[in-house]
């Protein structure tokens, strides 16, 4: 029988089973003396938010292999302007930086702008303080954005070519499975792959 856990990964923690620096997210999961868990994907360090554990191997293959594009939905904060024309160029693919191929298409949704001074209480703390020598009313914004690869920092990347940087992301769902908002970071809960929290449960 296999075991499946929906996991809020926090903000500092790394999708790995040791690490020499960071706290890695299968630490979470010692208790459980279970040592064929693993990560269903992985998030890097700076980025929170929905990640499976499972000992299932096919599951964990047909939830991450490229060919099964599987719709991947994140929360941002970026620094910059985000005009229509950038929005535009990402949606349609950027050519990253020691890639030979564009980034297939996403969807980016836009909810509003701010300053990184009025961003600051949604930063996580070393985040703020790697921030503070720009100016408090640097512009910023907040939104959402859907891919359906998993490239390295792959979206921290994206805004990087049209001069953005995101300082805050978030992973809120996977093939249309939504994390438990009910979970705080550091938090799991035992899941099936049958079960599913809806969009509408949560906003």
């Amino acid at each position: 029988m296999f075991h499946y856990y929906m996991f809020h990964k926090p903000y500092g923690c790394v999708t790995a089973r040791k690490d020499d620096t960071f706290p890695t997210v299968m630490d979470y999961f010692k208790e459980l003396n279970n040592p064929d868990l693993s990560p269903v994907g992985r998030l890097d360090r700076e980025t929170e938010g929905l990640l499976f554990i499972t000992d299932d191997g096919k599951w964990n293959q047909k939830m991450t292999h490229p060919d099964y594009r599987k719709e991947k939905v994140y929360e941002f904060i970026a620094l910059g302007i985000m005009d229509s024309q950038k929005r535009k160029t990402l949606e349609d693919g950027v050519l990253l930086p020691g890639d030979d191929r564009l980034t297939k298409p996403c969807k980016i949704e836009l909810h509003y702008v701010s300053t990184l001074l009025e961003a600051k209480q949604d930063l996580p703390p070393e985040v703020w303080e790697a921030s503070k020598h720009n100016r408090m009313d640097h512009p910023a914004f907040y939104g959402r954005i859907t891919i359906t690869e998993g490239r390295k920092r792959q979206i921290r990347r994206m805004f990087k070519k049209v001069r953005c940087l995101i300082v805050y992301l978030k992973r809120i769902s996977c093939d249309g499975i939504f994390l438990d908002e009910e979970l705080k970071p550091g938090q799991w809960k035992e899941w099936n792959p049958s079960d599913s929290i809806s969009e509408e449960n949560i906003f």
